[in-house]
């Protein structure tokens, strides 16, 4: 594909809105000069931002991949999560200097100039690795291809979901003869929920933990209820902003009115009061392994449809294929192989409270009989995603613009109405700014799937 348009200089001189400067907080890195494992003919080199309970699950199955294909030798490379990640791999395929597989957010491969920084997936090789576009959710397919070519190779959804104290609310009459929270419609319902668990609320203890100050758990909130409510935000070239300020004046008062009722308490520790009796709390999928290692009797659903259409906010971790200047031949391949076997194999990826992104996997015995897996998996049918444009995705330039926007209103220090027509004034900000990465405006970007 040729060289990248950018180099490592130009990039150091354009990403100053990321944290360059925190990009060398990384894991030790493979030298790629010593010696394959025993028996290997091939060297895949891996780059992921994995750490803690997902980055043991990730280690398990690259040993697992090794003892099967003892030809491929993986060197794998955590570095540190977010932008630091994200910035030293584009100096890396910028510079040549790539490596061979590589872990992004969904979201961020669209600002990643693909193409340029990213090179396509070979949809027939990863087919003869057992992966087929069939196997995967439509909508989470089509969001790793842009200009019609396969970006990225989707791992999994991380959602946001409804944790609920089983054992506290079973006495209010919350939990239905199947074990599960009552099913909720509408915003009044939600409330009277809220009204009833406070009954069982012990002294000193929230009704719910809703990251009030939060900028990235607030934008994921507003995303969710914002797409529960058929919010759009631009016209299909990304030349418009189409985004609906009454619609986002009634999710900001509805996120708003948790406080002003009482229901949260602001700068509470969120986790920590679900596990000491907290009825519920609103947290990401990876505070699954917590709340099971603490043997907790709760359940856990998408947020709740509240504005009557079932969106729960859902990002993606996705394997990509950074740039090299002479991509293909046996590291390639094996590329392919190694992504293939993990995406084919999560199995082990489900403990951690991800929805495995290859659909046989959720029918999967094993994977039923996963609690509280199974009863969010119907997440990925109904994912509530962030625009399709260069400056979206996990830690993006949109969640840290509005983020902090939308937790000045639900902390009270702005009126919903007034927050929500400065969001859209700054989303016509960001449409008309220019990618760093090329130097290209979001209508100039080619995000056509």
């Amino acid at each position: 594909m040729g060289q990248p348009g950018l180099n490592r200089r130009q990039l150091l001189a354009t990403l100053g809105g990321l944290t360059v400067a925190g990009s060398f907080g990384f894991a030790a890195l493979g030298t790629g000069a010593d010696a394959l494992a025993s028996g290997a003919d091939t060297r895949v080199r891996y780059w992921n931002l994995f750490s803690g309970g997902d980055g043991y699950n990730m280690i398990a199955m690259l040993d697992a991949f090794r003892a099967e294909n003892p030809g491929t030798d993986v060197k794998d490379s955590t570095l540190q999560w977010g932008n630091p990640f994200y910035t030293k791999l584009a100096m890396a395929a910028a510079g040549n200097r790539a490596p061979d597989l590589g872990v992004m957010h969904m979201g961020r491969v669209t600002g990643f100039s693909p193409g340029r920084l990213l090179d396509p997936w070979d949809v027939d090789l990863l087919a003869e690795y057992g992966v087929k576009e069939a196997d995967f959710n439509p909508a989470l397919w089509r969001r790793g291809v842009i200009d019609g070519e396969l970006y990225a190779l989707p791992l999994d959804i991380h959602v946001q979901l409804c944790f609920y104290r089983r054992d506290v609310l079973k006495p209010t009459g919350l939990i239905g003869d199947d074990g599960k929270l009552v099913p909720v419609t509408s915003t009044a319902e939600w409330f009277d929920v809220l009204k009833e668990a406070r009954k069982a609320t012990k002294k000193g203890l929230q009704t719910i933990g809703l990251w009030t100050n939060d900028q990235n758990f607030q934008w994921w909130f507003f995303v969710a209820f914002y797409t529960q409510l058929g919010g759009t935000w631009f016209d299909d070239t990304n030349t418009e902003v189409t985004f609906d300020t009454d619609k986002a004046t009634q999710v900001l008062q509805f996120l708003r009115q948790h406080v002003t009722d009482g229901y949260t308490i602001p700068g509470a520790p969120t986790g920590e009061q679900f596990v000491n009796g907290a009825p519920f709390t609103w947290e990401g999928n990876w505070s699954v392994p917590v709340f099971s290692g603490a043997k907790l009797d709760y359940g856990a659903t998408p947020l709740p449809p509240v504005f009557g259409r079932q969106a729960t906010h859902a990002e993606s971790h996705a394997f990509v294929l950074p740039h090299q200047a002479g991509r293909g031949g046996a590291a390639n391949d094996g590329a392919h192989r190694l992504a293939a076997y993990i995406v084919r194999n999560a199995q082990a990826w489900a403990a951690g409270g991800h929805i495995p992104a290859y659909t046989p996997t959720l029918s999967s015995p094993g994977y039923r009989k996963l609690q509280p897996q199974n009863e969010y998996v119907s997440a990925m049918d109904h994912q509530a995603t962030e625009p399709k444009v260069w400056f979206a995705g996990s830690t993006g330039v949109l969640a840290q613009d509005l983020g902090p926007i939308v937790v000045s209103s639900t902390m009270g220090s702005a009126e919903p109405d007034a927050v929500a027509r400065r969001m859209k004034s700054r989303l016509g900000t960001l449409l008309a700014a220019k990618n760093p990465m090329d130097g290209r405006t979001a209508a100039q970007g080619g995000a056509a799937a």
